[in-house]
Formats: structure tokens, C-alpha cells, sequence
């Protein structure tokens, strides 16, 4: 079965990265997201990943701090992911490039458009640190940003729920689960699927997004052929 999404731009949760431990890094979590990665390469995926760092900071519980300094720790606790994950998928044999939207030469590349999407032609996966670079913007708008400079054919966010709901699933037993959402929806009823800046960069840009569980890495490949195991966001107004 062919790759219905060739060119993805992959977003991965701090938290997802920490497994059962809550806090840093569980490699014994990280090695199956990166083995299915590999397995998505082989298929002939080209894909741009964007890391999280709330496995080790967070900028909104950092009390009276000033929130660019705040941000910036943040940034720098993505970059601690981005290194961790390019090398569990050295560790696979997938090749790998680490960029930075801040300059740290010693460590990673600087992020630059061309070079990323010259790496993705190449089947290296490219991992982007540091976040936009700029205080005050989530991880989630780094995914749509960098999806749409790459030109990715879609989003994909891995989180530890199986997509979409209208209420949170953990707490709510009647919580309903989308197959389809359009992003005037997402936006109009506040759903959490994304921050709104990030949400509303994914609409103006044509950009699918799609919702699914990482706690399943082979979901990843699932994701890529097309098969229904999460939720879909898009432009459009029909839904299943």
C-alpha cells in the first residue's frame, strides 16, 4: 500500500517523550516513536519534526518570571528533545539532521528553509529545535510554521488521546470522539485541538492536521497510508 502523505511535518509532545516518567526523557518510549519513523521512511516519507519541552519547562508555571526569559528556557528545552531524538533515530540507522531556530553552531544547524527541504528530498529527517525562535509562540504554531514552509502535506500531532473530543475523554465518560472536523469549527468552538495562532495558520495555508495517539507508534505509518485512526482536521465543510 502506497503513502497517502508524502511529506509530513511530524509534532511530538514533550510530554510524550517522557513516558511513564512524567519528567525528561524515557528512551525505552522514545526508540518505538523512532523505529516507526524508520519504518515510515522506508515507505518513502519525507519527514520534519517539531519537539515540545514540557518534560522540562514550562513557560506558563514559571511564576513571576519574565515570560520572553521564560519562553526562551522553553526553547532550550526543546532543543535537549530535538538532540535526544536525533540520536534514537541514529541509534535506528535513519539519517538525521538537528536545526535551530536560534544559532547554537556547536550543537545544530541553523534552520534554514532551503537546506530543510534539500534534507527531506534526501529522506533525512529533519528535527527543529528551539522553537520559531521568538518568545510568546507555542510548539504547535512552530509545527504550522515550519509544515508550511517545508510544504508538508499535512500535520500530523501525536498526543495520548485518540483525536478529537467535544469534552475531555478522561474525565468526561459521555466525551464524544471526532472522525472530521473542519478548522472554522475548531476555531469557532475552541476545542483545544491546537493554540488558535497555530489553528488559524493551518487554515490560511491549506494545511491538514491530524490527531491521533502516540501511545500506538505504529499509528504513525497508519497515518501516512491513509487510514482512519484519529482525527481529521481540514478546510473542508463535509464532514464524515
Amino acid at each position: 500500500m502506497g503513502l497517502k502523505y508524502q511529506r509530513v511535518l511530524l509534532k511530538l509532545s514533550g510530554e510524550a517523550l517522557a513516558g511513564e516518567k512524567k519528567f525528561g526523557l524515557d528512551f525505552d518510549t522514545i526508540q518505538p516513536i523512532c523505529r516507526a519513523i524508520k519504518e515510515a521512511v522506508s515507505l518513502g516519507a519525507e519527514i520534519g519534526i517539531v519537539v515540545g519541552g514540557g518534560n522540562f519547562w514550562r513557560g506558563r508555571s514559571s511564576g513571576s518570571m519574565e515570560r520572553s526569559r521564560a519562553d526562551h528556557i522553553g526553547m532550550l528545552a526543546t532543543m535537549m528533545n530535538a538532540l535526544a531524538v536525533a540520536d534514537a533515530l541514529e541509534d535506528e540507522g535513519v539519517p538525521v539532521k538537528v536545526q535551530s531556530a536560534l544559532a547554537m553552531p556547536q550543537i545544530a544547524d541553523v534552520f534554514v528553509r532551503d537546506k530543510a527541504v534539500s534534507y527531506l528530498k534526501e529522506k533525512t529527517v529533519v528535527v527543529f529545535g528551539c522553537g520559531t525562535g521568538c518568545p510568546y509562540f507555542s510548539t504547535d504554531t512552530t509545527a504550522a510554521l515550519r509544515g508550511a514552509e517545508i510544504g508538508a502535506d499535512i500535520i500530523l500531532k501525536a498526543t495520548m488521546v485518540d483525536g478529537v473530543y467535544d469534552k475531555d475523554p478522561h474525565r468526561f465518560a459521555d466525551a464524544v470522539r471526532y472522525d472530521t472536523l473542519t478548522f472554522a469549527e475548531v476555531l469557532e468552538k475552541n476545542l483545544g485541538v491546537m493554540d488558535l495562532t497555530a489553528a488559524s495558520m493551518c487554515k490560511d495555508n491549506g494545511m491538514e492536521l491530524m490527531v491521533f495517539d502516540l501511545g500506538k507508534p505504529e499509528n504513525i505509518v497508519k497515518v501516512l497510508k491513509g487510514e482512519p485512526v484519529g482525527t481529521l482536521v481540514t478546510n473542508e465543510t463535509t464532514k464524515k
